[in-house]
């Protein structure tokens, strides 16, 4: 196969006008995508000859459309969107007077926590002992009365050492365990501090047994904790209604303890001294009995209904009433009488109760047991 030269001039004529053609095109879309004004007409003298050897096919006259854009006001000195000129220094507009521009993340006053002062608290039974870390409960008040004249309550904490976060000024913290307690005046600066509250408290445990050794049940034995009063006075009542075998957390000194065995007269009173970091345990001894008392018709019969109770002692003071078929109750050892009324029909029989010695007191009612209400009263 022999090469032309014509043949092939004329190939590469067609595929350069072909290039010609889509450089136009590309040119005519980029002018107008980027919002120029362009007007007027490409010629083929404006684009470049072809080399010798080719032949190129141009189309002149190509129009396009004259694009219009708006008028932009451009400030002498400035750029259409009134930004400063290259080069510019930018500086902020002049604050209104007594306006602050702009508020410093470090400044003091605009931190809230920046002012806040850390409190570290913790209490001892004694001031040689170690610090309690269970059981405690601290309120940190204002010491500044409000308008009830109460002292407000800032913030509280339960466990064992405590963390406060507090501005500056006068505080007065106040510790509990159980029913001991401290109170301190502290003054916070602009520093942490560390602080120690001595409670000078101990425990006291409190159970009660019989004579020969026998135990109480728990459900007939109660105590309660008075303050002692040297002087005669009427005694504060400081915790009540206490269980057997619990540990009562107490301010060391002197008190007054209260054993009720029953609801009776089997009570026992004493004096017991807690002494701060100690358990201090104190068995008291009833001498007491159970009792239960019953209105019979018959030897082995029903306990008659409706039946008012009166126990009485040698003195004629009355220990103790009740209204049931059945009378049981506590009574401590000694002579009594027991009164039964029903059906506006008084019976007495009396009786003596032996400490330790549980028994049941059947009272008959029968002519020789009657009494007149005259005698009773």
């Amino acid at each position: 196969m022999k090469f032309s030269p014509v043949l092939h001039a004329r190939n590469l004529s067609a595929k350069n006008t072909r290039r010609v053609k889509q450089c136009r095109n590309l040119c005519a879309f980029a002018l107008v995508s980027t919002g120029l004004m362009i007007s007027g007409s490409v010629s083929a003298q404006e684009l470049p000859q072809p080399q010798d050897g080719f032949s190129m096919r141009v189309v002149p006259g190509a129009q396009f459309d004259k694009l219009q854009l708006p008028k932009i006001s451009v400030p002498e000195g400035g750029t259409p969107d009134n930004t400063p000129p290259t080069g510019a220094i930018m500086s902020p507009a002049a604050p209104a007077a007594g306006i602050t521009p702009y508020a410093d993340p470090r400044s003091l006053q605009n931190s809230p926590l920046a002012n806040q002062n850390e409190l570290l608290l913790e209490a001892q039974l004694t001031a040689d002992g170690p610090a309690l870390s269970q059981g405690l409960v601290w309120r940190v008040f204002s010491p500044e009365p409000d308008g009830e004249d109460k002292l407000p309550l800032i913030a509280t904490a339960t466990g064992g050492t405590a963390s406060f976060s507090l501005p500056e000024g006068s505080y007065l913290v106040h510790v509990s365990f159980g029913r001991a307690g401290a109170t301190k005046r502290i003054t916070v600066r602009n520093a942490s501090r560390h602080e120690k509250l001595i409670l000078d408290a101990g425990g006291l445990k409190l159970s009660a047994k019989l004579p020969d050794g026998k135990e109480i049940s728990d459900k007939f034995l109660r105590f309660s904790i008075y303050e002692n009063d040297d002087e005669g006075n009427e005694r504060s009542l400081i915790v009540p209604n206490i269980k057997p075998d619990t540990v009562v957390r107490l301010n060391s000194g002197t008190y007054h303890v209260v054993s009720n065995y029953g609801n009776a007269n089997a009570v026992i009173r004493a004096e017991i001294v807690v002494s701060a970091g100690k358990l201090t345990e104190a068995t008291v001894e009833h001498n007491a009995a159970e009792v239960t008392l019953k209105l019979l018709r018959d030897v082995g019969g029903e306990a008659l209904a409706d039946t008012s109770w009166n126990i009485v002692n040698t003195n004629g003071d009355i220990v103790y009433e009740s209204v049931s078929a059945y009378a049981s109750l506590v009574l401590a050892s000694g002579d009594y009488i027991a009164v039964a009324k029903n059906k506006d029909r008084l019976y007495q029989r009396e009786f003596t109760v032996e400490s330790g010695k549980n028994e049941d007191v059947d009272v008959f009612a029968k002519a020789e047991n009657e009494v007149d209400s005259d005698q009773v009263d």
